[in-house]
This record gives structure tokens, C-alpha cells and sequence, in this order.
């Protein structure tokens, strides 16, 4: 296996190694946790459920890697969002932030080893968490993926976190190619937690305000709890755009680069009632409204989609998205004869992303001809533009337990699970997609420049009737996994899993792994395994039109065509089928101390026929004196539209790389000090384009920027050092995150715009009063780093438009240093 660290310096890597023998992962291995009064179980928060369905472990006995986060970890980062913190404490794990990308402005895309939002599966207290409505269409990291919308769950009611990063598909289904992440919610009882933060950034915008409460009570006197938590959050909005040289003139800033506004609510609850000794009901889920304020496009006075008579000056339209999900799993857990043990549950997910475009305009109905003479001069300024909706329903029944065979005990767990996805596009208001009042194209609507007008409100045009849909599949599926120790240095285990899908068919996948021990200071792990994921319901029923810039800052018409559409047919692209992977990790535990601990993992998984979203492909230029000539012309012309892209099995590709851990804990007279240390190497290779059309090639369908995005879209190298002291009442937190380069061209090509490695230090410093009452302070990315600025001439014309940092691929954000004061009580 070939691990490549791009051109990161030996000296640098050295160092951090160093560094690494006297640091402690915060976060990752054996947390020590934060124990929650009220209930027994939160007294172990160093066993993790991931990896094994056969049996808890501790996060350093596993037989793959796994990960953990407790309340600590979370207490002591400052981000609120949960995607941002996972990012911030386990470097495996990316939350690149976005901007004038829709939907994906308020939804980002979370991803786990340099993979795909949707090779990533997200559980809650062990239970599959639904996916999201929104595809990420526009050019960013995740393009043509819907993952787990992972910011709809609340920080203020997690207890820890389990990050299983080993392929795991086999054990746990489609989408965990890349990993697990297990969000285990607080079921603390006889306390209620309040917390108050309020922060800004050091321009004095994107000013946080972010209040939560958590209170827990026993029902009865057998163990039975209710768990709830309120939440909520107002961040404002933060632009880092410089002046636009190119558009208006005098020069000023057009455009809104940075963070939407975001306005967010939460309600969840946990709870478990025991019917009696060995059994108990139990019931989870939540709902959360999150509504998001970005901007699109600026369109100039001179463009033909605007109307000088509305706008003199041109005007930046206004995409207005508001997130509504909501979850409810149910179920019954007993305890059987022999430690045997049943669970039988059923768990519902609604993900729903409504649109609204405001400071915008339908520059058909203002230019359309009037009966009688003249135009009609007169458009909505502000319309409903569609709804995306994911449901899916989950049945699981699962038994486990030990049984004898020739004397030898073997740890057994199999179950069977049901699934039902459901997608549905509802088309927005006429006047949000329409040509003209009778949307006839065989009425001839010029614009103020004489050129055909644009359909459709001005930023994101709106879903149409063609492109509405209510469709669904389902999957039934039966698993086995069994343990056992050959010796008691000695661990094997293997899992089977069965899935068939009502739509392509069925598959059969495959793990096993390895746990060595000889002795408590050292011990060997590793796993091959076979996975596959099933093409999402929004990869298969997904379309729009929606309006991009070019390569070269035009503005154009973009057609996103579904699985079997008249558009695709006429392509030769195939329906899509499932992609499948091949993983295989080895590993090293050393505990020289029980206090000291190091981990070093080495991992590849590759990927054949994985599903992306195409190129924008677009009509040849210059002359077509024949049809032959031209055939992409010929193909897209009668469509209307500049440009088509859609979904395909076009690439293999292979993820190599080592993560390396180590943990390090001090304790003296009334003080602990705690160093961590994590370096996490990635590199993702496009090993072959593939295509079935007649007409496009391979590089054609999928094009260099597309692999750039897939191989340099997301740092190849994140590291992180952290110190965390505590002295009585005082606790001091700091936490470098180094953050390799990443790379895009999806904009400039074939120029590749590098956005160059950067470190990020954050520094927290806490103060009990009591037991239950606490002040905190602290500042995220303190030295005030930013992006590497666009290269002002080989990006153009991108930074003379305004686009001062990076873009398609931003894992440190634009926002500069922020900082924030806490304040936490408990009764």
C-alpha cells in the first residue's frame, strides 16, 4: 500500500511524530467521559457498541478502529453544530463549508476518510438514522450525493459519540462503505442542564446567540427514564466577498460569500420504560425546523436576466430554505434464557427542504407580449420554487447471544431488517418556472437585449411539473455475524449480510477481522471486507434546472436529467446499479502505560462502478455544419437549456490511508493534564472513467475537474494536537487542527486553483463556581487564518467578480477568528 502525503515536509511529519509519543487523542480512544447523575450506564462511557454485534468493548479492545467522543470533548470545542465538531475532534471526519451552493448552503456535506456523504452511515443509539432530501447538485464536495443530514440532531442531547472507521456494509448495511457514526443520546435522569453561548467573528458579523435545555426523570423504580431536550440557534449571516471590478461600476461588492443566516429549533427525547426486570419499551427521536437566508448569482443591470425598470443597478437574488426533519423509532428489548437477548424496533424519518426565492424576478412575464400591444411589465418578485422530501421506514428484529459448539463458545448475532425509501419533488409556484403565463415556447419573449428571456425566477428556478415526482422502493435484508476467542490472545470474527432490492436486485456481502493480544502492552488488529451501496432513491429520481456559472462566468441553464428520462436515453447512459467495494485495514495497539496509549491503522478500500454526477456537459462550440459534427449539440438544442449533467456509474476508484493515535494522560495533586495527538493521512485515486454512451467518452462524461474534486477536494493530510489542563475550578482547552491543501478547477479549468495547507488553533478556558455552575470563553482559530486568496489571473474572472478565498472545496471556512463566552448551570 502507497500512502502519499502530497508535498507536506518530512521535517513537518517528523515533528508532529514526536509530538505524537507524548500526546493523548481527546476524543477518540477511551474517552474518560463525563458521567451523567442518574443512570448507571453513563458510568462506562468508555464502551463502545460499534464494530461488534456481539458484545461491548472498550474503544482500545476493538478489532477495527473505533472511535470515541464524550461530553467532554464536546464541552471543551467551540463549534455548535455537530458536523463542525466532529471535524474539529476526529480528523478521519469533513464538514467543508459552503456557499452559493442552494440548498447545500444550509445542508453541508459530512463525510468520513476522504469518501462520499453517502458511503457514510449515521445510527442514533444503534438505530439507522435516515438520510436527507437534498442532492448536492451544485460543485462541491459530496457532488451527487444525499448523505445524512447530520446538523438536524442537537449537541445538547448527546451523551458520546462511536466513529467506526472500517468498511462495515456487511455488518450494517448499503452506505457504510466508508464507515459508522453511533450518536448515543443522554438518558441522564433528576437534572435539567441549561446552557447559553453568545459569539461573533472578529469582523463583527455572523453574530451567535444559542441557548439549550436538557432535563431528565424516572419513571417508576425499576430504571425507567425520559429524556428531553429543547434547543436553539440564530447565527448571522457573515460575507467575505471583495469588490466586484468586472460588473458595476464604480467597483463595489455584489455578491454574499461566507455563512448564511441560520435560524435553527430542536426538540428530542430518549426514554426507556422496563416492563419488567428483562424486558423494557424504549422510544427515541426528535424534530428540528432549521431555516437558512443565502444569496445566488448576482445578475448586473446589463444581463439579460434582470429588468433594468425593477433593478437599475442589478440585484442579487435571495434563496430563502427551510429544513424540516423529523424521526421516531419504537421498540422492545428482552432479556432471554442462556444471555440471550431480542430487540425488535421500528424507525421513521422525514427529511423535507422547502425553497422560496425573494429580490428575484420571471424576466419572461415582465417582456411578455401583451394582447393589444406592448409587454405585460409587470412579475412576482418572490415565489415558492418546489420541495424535496425523503422518507423511509425501518424494521429491524435482532437476536444475540452465546451458544455452544463442541465445547466452544461462539458469540452469535443475526436479524433480519425491512426498509421502504420514499422521494418526492413538488413543483413550485407558475411563476417560479414558467416561460411567459402559458409557459408556450412557441411565443417569442425577447429580453432587454433582444435575446430569448430566461424562464423561471431569477437565483433557483423552481421545480416544474416534468420534473415533480412520488416514487419509492423498498429492500428486505437478513444478517449474521459470530465471534469468538481461539485463545485468549486470539479474536475472530465474521459477518454475512443478504440484501435484496425491489428495483436492481440482490447482493451478498461479506467481513472478517482479527484481534491479536500478545500481551496487555500490544496487540494486532485487521478486516477485509466486501460492501456495496445501492443507488439512493434521489440519485435515481432526482431532476431540475437550475442556473450555474460556466467556466467562464456566464451564466447558464443546467438540466439535471433522471435515471430513464427522455435526455439520458438519448445519451446511452444505463440505469444506474450498485456499487461495490473491497476493503482491507491492519492495525497496532501499544499500551506501554496505563496511562499511555498508541494506535496506528493502515486501511484501502477501493470502489468499482461508483455512482457520481456527471460533468456539465455542454454543446460543442464553433461551427456545425452537420448533425454528425455536432452530436451533443444536436442532443441538448431541442432541450432549451445550455447544459445537462446526471447520474452515473462512471469511476473506480481507491482510498489508501494510515491513521495514527496516540494518548498520554498526567495526574498529580489536584491537577490532570491531558495531550492528544492524531495524524490522519487520505489520498483518493480515480483509477478509470467509464461510459457507456455512444456519444461521450469517459473524460467526457467525468472531466478533469470532476477528478480533481474526487481526489483533491478534501485534505489528504489532517492532523490534531490538543492539551487539555484542569486545576480545581479551572480547565484550559487548546486544539490545533493542521489541514493539508486542497485543490479544484471546477470553475478555471484547466487552470487548478490550490488553496495551500493551513493550521488552526482554537484555545477554551473554563471556571466552575460550583458543581453546577460554570463560565466559559474561548476563540475558534485564534491567529485569524484564512484560505489561500484566488489566483487573481489565472482564475479569472472569478476574483475580479468578488470570490476573494476558496470556493467548491473549503474545509477551514472564510470566516476568520470568532469567539464566544458560555455560561452552564445544572439543578
Amino acid at each position: 500500500m502507497t500512502i502519499s502525503t502530497g508535498k507536506v515536509k518530512l521535517n513537518r511529519t517528523l515533528l508532529a511524530s514526536a509530538l505524537l509519543a507524548a500526546l493523548n487523542q481527546a476524543g477518540a480512544q477511551e474517552a474518560a467521559g463525563n458521567p451523567q447523575p442518574g443512570t448507571v450506564a453513563d458510568a462506562t462511557p468508555s464502551v463502545v457498541v460499534l464494530g461488534s454485534r456481539s458484545r461491548a468493548k472498550t474503544a482500545l479492545d476493538t478489532a477495527v478502529p473505533v472511535g470515541l467522543i464524550s461530553i467532554k470533548d464536546m464541552q471543551a470545542a467551540g463549534p455548535l453544530e455537530l458536523g463542525k465538531l466532529l471535524q474539529t475532534l476526529d480528523p478521519s471526519f469533513n464538514f467543508s463549508s459552503t456557499f452559493i451552493s442552494d440548498g447545500t448552503d444550509i445542508i453541508r456535506p459530512a463525510t468520513l476518510r476522504g469518501l462520499g456523504p453517502d458511503q457514510l452511515l449515521v445510527l442514533v443509539n444503534g438505530k439507522r438514522r435516515h438520510q436527507q432530501a437534498l442532492v448536492n447538485v451544485q460543485q462541491t464536495v459530496g457532488r451527487g450525493s444525499a448523505g445524512t443530514d447530520i446538523n438536524a440532531i442537537p449537541l445538547s442531547a448527546i451523551h458520546h459519540i462511536e466513529v467506526l472507521r472500517d468498511g462495515a456494509a456487511a455488518q450494517y448495511g448499503s452506505d457504510a462503505i466508508a464507515g459508522v457514526i453511533n450518536i448515543v443520546l443522554k438518558s441522564q435522569t433528576n437534572e435539567t442542564q441549561l446552557s447559553g453561548t453568545v459569539g461573533t467573528t472578529s469582523k463583527g458579523d455572523g453574530d451567535l446567540v444559542s441557548g439549550s435545555a436538557n432535563t431528565g426523570f424516572a419513571l417508576g423504580l425499576d430504571g425507567g427514564f425520559v429524556n428531553l431536550t429543547v434547543e436553539g440557534r440564530r447565527r448571522g449571516e457573515t460575507n467575505r466577498a471583495g469588490l466586484d471590478t468586472l460588473r458595476v461600476d464604480p467597483p463595489r461588492v455584489t455578491q454574499r460569500i461566507g455563512d448564511s443566516l441560520a435560524k435553527d429549533a430542536y426538540l428530542w427525547i430518549n426514554a426507556g420504560v422496563p416492563f419488567d426486570k428483562s424486558s423494557e419499551f424504549y422510544a427515541f427521536g426528535g424534530v428540528s425546523k432549521r431555516t437558512g437566508d443565502s444569496a445566488g448569482f448576482f445578475r448586473s443591470k446589463g444581463d439579460g436576466r434582470t429588468v433594468p425598470a425593477v433593478y437599475p443597478n442589478g440585484f442579487l437574488p435571495n434563496i430563502m430554505t427551510t429544513v424540516k426533519d423529523a424521526s421516531l423509532a419504537v421498540g422492545y428489548k428482552r432479556d432471554l434464557a442462556n444471555d440471550w437477548n431480542f430487540d425488535v424496533s421500528v424507525n421513521v424519518g422525514h427529511s423535507e427542504l422547502g425553497f422560496h426565492e425573494r429580490n428575484s424576478i420571471n424576466v419572461s412575464y415582465w417582456y411578455e407580449p401583451k394582447p393589444g400591444g406592448g409587454i405585460y411589465a409587470a412579475s412576482p418578485m418572490e415565489a415558492d420554487t418546489g420541495k424535496l422530501k425523503f422518507d423511509q421506514t425501518t424494521f429491524n428484529a435482532d437476536l444475540r447471544g452465546p451458544v455452544d459448539i463442541g465445547g466452544t463458545k461462539v458469540l452469535l448475532a443475526g436479524g433480519v431488517e425491512y426498509r421502504r425509501d420514499n422521494y418526492a419533488i413538488e413543483a413550485g409556484e407558475p411563476v417560479s418556472y414558467q416561460y411567459g403565463r402559458t409557459n408556450n415556447p412557441a411565443i417569442k419573449i425577447l429580453n432587454q437585449n433582444g435575446g430569448i428571456a430566461a424562464s423561471g425566477a431569477q437565483g433557483f428556478p423552481g421545480y416544474t411539473p416534468g420534473t415533480a415526482v412520488d416514487a419509492g422502493r423498498h429492500n428486505v435484508a437478513a444478517y449474521l455475524d459470530a465471534e469468538h476467542n481461539l485463545t485468549p490472545q486470539l479474536l475472530v470474527a465474521g459477518a454475512v449480510r443478504f440484501e435484496k432490492y425491489s428495483d436492481f436486485g440482490n447482493t451478498t456481502t461479506g467481513k472478517l477481522s482479527m484481534r491479536y493480544d500478545p500481551s496487555r502492552a500490544i496487540g494486532f488488529r485487521g478486516s477485509v471486507s466486501t460492501g456495496f451501496r445501492a443507488p439512493g432513491v434521489q440519485q435515481k429520481f432526482y431532476s431540475s434546472v437550475s442556473t450555474n456559472l460556466n467556466s467562464a462566468g456566464v451564466l447558464t441553464e443546467t438540466l439535471t436529467a433522471r435515471e430513464g428520462s427522455a435526455v439520458t436515453r438519448a445519451f446511452g447512459i444505463a440505469p444506474l446499479k450498485e456499487e461495490t467495494s473491497k476493503s482491507a485495514s491492519i492495525g497496532m495497539i501499544l499500551r506501554p502505560a496505563t496511562n499511555f496509549s498508541v494506535t496506528a491503522d493502515l486501511y484501502r478500500t477501493n470502489i468499482d462502478d461508483r455512482i457520481v454526477f456527471s460533468s456539465n456537459i455542454a454543446p460543442e462550440s464553433g461551427a456545425c455544419l452537420t448533425v454528425g459534427a455536432c452530436p451533443i449539440k444536436a442532443l441538448l438544442d431541442p432541450l432549451k437549456v445550455g447544459q445537462a449533467q446526471f447520474f452515473t456509474n462512471a469511476i473506480d476508484t481507491s482510498t489508501d490511508g494510515f491513521d495514527l493515535v496516540a494518548e498520554h494522560t498526567s495526574k498529580w495533586r489536584g491537577a490532570t493534564l491531558v495531550m492528544s495527538g492524531q495524524l490522519g493521512f487520505n489520498q483518493t485515486k480515480v483509477k478509470s472513467r467509464n461510459s457507456q454512451s455512444p456519444v461521450l467518452t469517459g473524460a467526457q462524461l467525468f472531466d478533469d475537474s470532476q477528478v480533481t474534486l474526487i481526489e483533491r477536494g478534501q485534505p489528504r493530510q489532517h492532523h490534531v494536537v490538543a492539551a487539555d489542563y484542569t486545576v480545581g475550578p479551572w480547565n484550559l482547552n487548546t486544539r490545533a487542527n493542521y489541514y493539508g491543501k486542497v485543490q479544484g478547477q471546477g470553475f478555471t479549468a484547466p487552470f487548478i486553483q490550490t488553496w495551500e495547507a493551513k493550521w488552526l488553533v482554537d484555545l477554551s478556558l473554563r471556571y466552575a463556581f460550583t458543581k453546577r455552575l460554570s463560565l466559559s470563553a474561548g476563540s475558534n482559530n485564534i491567529f485569524d487564518t484564512y484560505p489561500t486568496e484566488w489566483d487573481k489571473t489565472r482564475a479569472a474572472p472569478f476574483p475580479q467578480l468578488g470570490f476573494t478565498h476558496c470556493w467548491e472545496t473549503c474545509p477551514i471556512g472564510i470566516n476568520g477568528r470568532s469567539g464566544y463566552v458560555r455560561v452552564d448551570y445544572a439543578f
